[in-house]
């Protein structure tokens, strides 16, 4: 069985978020170089990409497309067709005589578990860094210029928004000047390639991730003084112009941007609209299973670059992935977020320029968007608003903390807030990400660090100290609890059956883990035994 996905390539240099057509004849890497594209496994491989993806040659799809070429890809295309109809042609042997395969990140580190768990993750600082990349045309990796941090596991690059959570942590460490080398890696990244991938890899070009890196530029800017926010005024603005391009278009919704009665409004919008790469088995079954087409694939990968992959907040019936409807659905998090980037422009930009007018028009239409569409006043939260459809999607998740953290809200609509997370999403071991139990990793009974971050801080910005206080407990205690039975710290965690461990998802539970260490150092930090409060 094959695939033929759709050429694109994206231009590296000089363009703006430009996509180019690669003619039907599939160029070369020669041709790919003198044009200075990024070109991704599924292009320089064409059938033999889908061949070993279909196949399942690896049991995750993200090996493969982590392998780097032992060989040109041409010439590996030309001797698997010479050798495809051979009687003996093995494609598995194949894939290994032309492809190193990587291992995962920390998985052989060995934990000594008579060390505290603060002192087991900042053991694993040096670990989980990356020096600065080398370019390799054989592989998937987008070289960048200064160190970096790694999530582990199967996740061997830098990851968007995992980055802030882990800085958290870095914080913590001292960690100042790697913070700041993974910023101007990030600004890298938006001069270069026109916005931050979802993460440092050919195939992740299409799409970003949450935009966190305001927030991160914010959090450098509090231990180094205001030249931080100078220093990356210009890359936040590329970010800004990223998100926001079709704003000043008439049509209803372009890219990211979707226009709405009360101005321009984001959505998760990845540029592709083929099975994702790194999951192209998963997504190729599904969009034939259900017929789903283009439209599906796109809001597959769209659920991707939500950073939420996958949860009930994008299904129309709440419960399945058949119904994902990703780009119809204005979410809470992403348009609080966008509130986020706007605030830190202006303090970048301390002007009265027609941009900074612009900027604060901005931030008024996402907080009357809150109150007039998403705020649901019987429940006392926000919910994610389906465009299209012009109606809530009637889906509850931690999404709903997202304005608290930004301070988007009344102190009334927090107090709603934090009625319904003591009633709905409080665990023994922490908050759940939603109440919905799909067997999606972002939703019950799963709770992920991030999200426990965002709720503590939203409802400490409200003044309610003791359930954040609660809520930090419990996941203080959930994360040493199962470093103390396994001696690691992993990506997601069962926070309403602490016996079991995490599920759910395309993959094995992760460890390392970037922004879990991150996020377990600030906690534990900031709530010290006579502090009741961040």
């Amino acid at each position: 069985m094959k695939y033929y996905a759709l050429l694109i390539a994206l231009l590296l240099l000089g363009c703006k978020n430009e996509v180019k057509k690669v003619p039907e004849k599939p160029i070369t890497e020669t041709q790919a170089r003198e044009l200075k594209i990024i070109t991704a496994p599924d292009e320089l491989l064409g059938d033999l990409f889908a061949e070993i993806q279909l196949n399942q040659v690896f049991e995750d799809g993200k090996t493969f497309v982590d392998c780097t070429a032992k060989f040109p890809y041409d010439e590996i295309k030309r001797n698997y067709e010479q050798q495809k109809n051979d009687s003996t042609f093995n494609l598995t042997t194949f894939v290994h005589a032309n492809f190193e395969v990587p291992t995962a990140i920390s998985s052989d580190f060995k934990s000594d578990t008579t060390k505290t768990a603060v002192e087991h993750v900042t053991a694993l600082w040096p670990v989980l860094t990356r020096a600065s990349d080398q370019e390799n045309e054989l592989s998937s990796l987008i070289p960048l210029p200064k160190s970096y941090i790694v999530p582990g596991g199967r996740f061997r690059e830098v990851y968007y928004w995992d980055s802030y959570f882990t800085m958290l942590g870095l914080v913590e460490s001292g960690e100042f000047e790697l913070i700041e080398n993974m910023l101007d890696n990030f600004a890298h990244l938006i001069d270069t390639v026109g916005h931050i991938p979802n993460g440092n890899r050919t195939y992740y070009i299409t799409r970003s991730q949450p935009p966190f890196f305001s927030q991160m530029v914010k959090l450098l800017a509090a231990h180094k003084g205001e030249r931080v926010y100078q220093k990356y005024k210009e890359p936040l603005k590329k970010e800004y112009e990223f998100w926001m391009d079709g704003a000043e278009s008439t049509s209803y919704a372009i890219n990211h941007a979707v226009l709405t009665p009360v101005g321009v409004l984001n959505r998760y919008y990845d540029q592709g609209d083929t099975p994702r790469q790194e999951s192209y088995r998963e997504d190729y079954t599904q969009v034939e299973k259900t017929s789903g087409g283009t439209k599906m694939y796109r809001d597959l990968r769209s659920g991707a670059e939500s950073g939420w992959d996958y949860s009930s907040r994008w299904f129309a019936d709440g419960k399945t992935m058949e119904t994902i409807e990703t780009t119809d659905i204005l979410p809470v998090d992403l348009n609080a977020l966008m509130y986020g980037l706007e605030e830190v422009l202006l303090t970048a930009f301390q002007d009265n320029s027609e941009f900074t007018t612009t900027l604060k028009k901005s931030m008024e239409n996402r907080k009357e968007f809150l109150n007039r569409y998403s705020y649901n006043e019987t429940l006392g939260v926000f919910e994610d608003y389906n465009w299209v459809a012009s109606e809530p999607t009637g889906v509850i998740s931690l999404a709903t903390v997202y304005p608290l953290f930004f301070k988007m809200t009344t102190q009334e609509q927090a107090d709603g807030v934090a009625t319904y997370i003591t009633q709905n999403f409080l665990k023994p071991g922490g908050v759940v990400t939603s109440a919905n139990h799909t067997g999606q990793q972002w939703d019950a009974p799963n709770g992920w660090a991030p999200l426990q971050w965002m709720t503590i801080v939203g409802l400490e910005n409200y003044g309610h100290h003791e359930l954040a206080k609660t809520i930090a407990t419990r996941w203080i205690a959930l994360n040493e609890k199962v470093y103390e039975n396994t001696g690691k710290f992993v990506e997601k965690y069962n926070v309403e059956d602490m016996t079991l461990d995490a599920g759910g998802g395309e993959y094995p539970v992760q460890d390392g883990f970037g922004w879990s260490n991150g996020v377990y150092l600030a906690l534990k930090n900031h709530y010290k035994k006579d502090e009741n409060k961040l």
